[in-house]
């Protein structure tokens, strides 16, 4: 198949193009400098400018491409960055993609990234992805103007998956990476009560979810990249924990997060016990179903 990747650089999406090629796929990679590569393909999001021609000989287009998560919650530039960057990817690729389809050819799918954070607050009710967003957290609006964008591919007849994105757990990136020299030391605490679900998905099932996606012609709508089974984040606290040598003895209140995570809070200390359940309807088998299986993946201990 032939694959279009906007995000091919970032941290998802550098192991997604080594996968693709690995499978026999061929990938072009967006870039927003000029195309130095015979794999590259120049575009400009913020002016709309795409090659039209690299989008209509597609099989699949997927978009990665946003600004980071990570950054100052307090920070009205970078939220407005955040909304700005994924909002205005999505909508350029999506009517791209649209375009292709009105010209006939029928060919491009459309991968649109997107996060698990779509739901809101919970508490322990179980999420499949026909649950309706609830709650004014800033990530849960931000989500849902991110899959809005992706709509005119949608209205053009196109097989489009939403790929609803739970934290992906590897050593090497956030969030276990800044995790691990203190829950070495002994410091891994709980984040408030620590009883709130906290959805997780290993960096192999992650890929490996996106990759079947690809290769499923019959596969679209939303999806929960997350394990099958969602720890609490008191769970997740005594798995890192365990894996490392070390107990979680420590919890860090939530009065005290609340002013410090500003815009994040919600996600900190919000709760979303998501499901996989289209992913695993569409034929996906897990290598890593729980909190123990997706740690100790992605400590490299297996």
């Amino acid at each position: 198949m032939d694959v279009v990747i906007a995000g091919s650089s970032g941290f998802l999406g550098t192991h997604l193009v080594t996968e693709l090629r690995d499978r026999g796929h061929r990938v072009t990679r967006m870039v927003r400098r000029q195309g130095s590569a015979a794999d590259e393909s120049t575009w400009d999001p913020y002016a709309g400018e795409v090659d039209q021609s690299v989008i209509d000989a597609a099989d699949a287009v997927i978009n990665l491409a946003g600004s980071p998560l990570i950054g100052n919650p307090h920070s009205k530039k970078w939220a407005t960055e955040l909304v700005s960057s994924r909002v205005t990817t999505t909508r350029v690729l999506a009517d791209a993609v649209a375009r292709s389809h009105r010209g006939g050819t029928g060919t491009p799918a459309y991968l649109a990234g997107n996060g698990i954070s779509f739901y809101g607050d919970h508490g322990d009710q179980p999420l499949s992805e026909d649950a309706l967003p609830q709650g004014d957290a800033f990530l849960t609006g931000v989500t849902q103007l991110w899959q809005d964008a992706a709509q005119p591919a949608v209205d053009a007849g196109a097989r489009v998956s939403i790929l609803r994105t739970a934290p992906v757990i590897d050593r090497t990136h956030p969030p276990l990476k800044p995790m691990l020299l203190p829950f070495r030391l002994g410091l891994g605490a709980r984040l408030g009560s620590g009883s709130q679900f906290f959805p997780i998905i290993s960096l192999r099932d992650w890929i490996g979810g996106v990759v079947h996606l690809v290769e499923h012609e019959s596969a679209s709508g939303a999806f929960n990249l997350c394990s099958p089974i969602t720890p609490t984040n008191a769970e997740f606290t005594d798995a890192v924990c365990g894996a490392l040598g070390r107990k979680a003895r420590l919890a860090v209140p939530a009065f005290v997060l609340r002013p410090a995570a500003g815009r994040m809070a919600p996600e900190i200390l919000g709760s979303l016990r998501s499901q996989p359940t289209a992913l695993v309807e569409a034929g996906y088998e897990f290598a890593d179903h729980d909190v123990r299986d997706v740690v100790t993946t992605a400590l490299g201990q297996r």
